[in-house]
């Protein structure tokens, strides 16, 4: 249980850096921000999965492939544009308030699984995880800037929080559930997806731009790209390939109304990025937000060892 507790973290931390990509990158549409880093995901998985291709194939069922697919939409390529979008369009202030209820929504998506501990023991944790997403989101309120978003405008941005929420909530479960029991290890199961993703992301984005559609012509200088590029390339080997295989590493260990819990810490380094990144302490609120969330999560992870005879 503690590995894969450290698998989580681990898969938190280089979350925390790839979702901040949308704030840095305005100017580029979320179908840009999402195919470039999926391809780019599905290049480098393809070129790890090389040596043991024939291997793979083999092992390979036609409802592997099928499940495959529908782990690229719900946890990349859609949730990912949707996460953008939300970003970009309601704020994030907005956007945050509604899919940080993910640790919430993936416990009680698996709270009938049977390694589950009963909703009734978990309560006080999650509600101290609740209580710590509820002093992040006042906080980002709090502090947030007035803006001039207009009123359709964020109304689809918070449209498009509430489906990022239900993509990764299904996502989770699923793929936690196919762990349990699959052929392939967390590695060999990041790669296949990492290609299925890259496949399906260059084919939208081929037929994006010969359909010439809205956000797939941008006009930027040559850092803007460069820059475009270079967030996109580490999003794809650290927020996608490495983050993803801690996460199946962590899964496969742990039960849903755990692991579910343990998305926070994706919350919790990107809060830490940006004390860093700005240069100054937590406020209080922010620290007792912290505080908050690793309670629950610390008390939650209690909860599932072992109790004694």
């Amino acid at each position: 249980m503690k590995r894969g507790i450290a698998y989580a973290a681990l898969a938190g931390a280089v979350w925390g850096l790839a979702i901040v990509v949308p704030s840095l990158l305005p100017e580029f549409s979320p179908l840009m921000l999402s195919c470039a880093r999926f391809s780019l995901y599905g290049a480098f998985s393809l070129l790890l999965a090389a040596p043991q291709a024939r291997e793979l194939l083999q092992r390979l069922t036609w409802n592997d492939a099928a499940l495959l697919v529908k782990l690229a939409l719900t946890g990349n390529l859609i949730y990912f544009m949707l996460l953008a979008s939300a970003i970009q369009w309601a704020g994030v202030a907005s956007t945050a308030l509604i899919v940080g209820l993910l640790p919430l929504t993936i416990t009680l998506a698996g709270r009938g699984d049977a390694d589950a501990l009963p909703l009734r023991r978990l309560r006080w944790p999650l509600l101290l995880v609740f209580a710590g997403i509820c002093c992040i989101n006042l906080d980002t309120l709090l502090t947030a800037q007035s803006d001039s978003l207009e009123l359709g405008q964020r109304a689809l941005g918070l449209l498009c929080a509430f489906g990022a929420l239900l993509c990764w909530t299904w996502f989770a479960t699923d793929n936690a559930r196919y762990l349990k029991g699959s052929r392939f290890n967390s590695s060999q199961w990041s790669t296949l997806w990492g290609i299925t993703t890259g496949l399906m992301s260059a084919l939208v984005w081929l037929l994006a731009d010969g359909l010439a559609l809205p956000g797939t012509q941008v006009e930027a200088g040559e850092q803007r790209w460069m820059l475009f590029w270079g967030l996109s390339l580490s999003s794809a080997v650290l927020g996608s390939w490495f983050g993803n295989r801690m996460w199946n590493a962590s899964t496969r260990r742990l039960p849903l109304t755990l692991s579910g819990q343990l998305i926070v810490f994706e919350t919790l380094f990107a809060l830490l990025y940006g004390f860093i990144s700005l240069k100054h302490l937590p406020s209080l609120l922010q620290s007792s937000a912290a505080l908050l969330l690793l309670a629950g999560v610390l008390w939650a992870a209690r909860r599932h060892l072992p109790q004694p005879h």
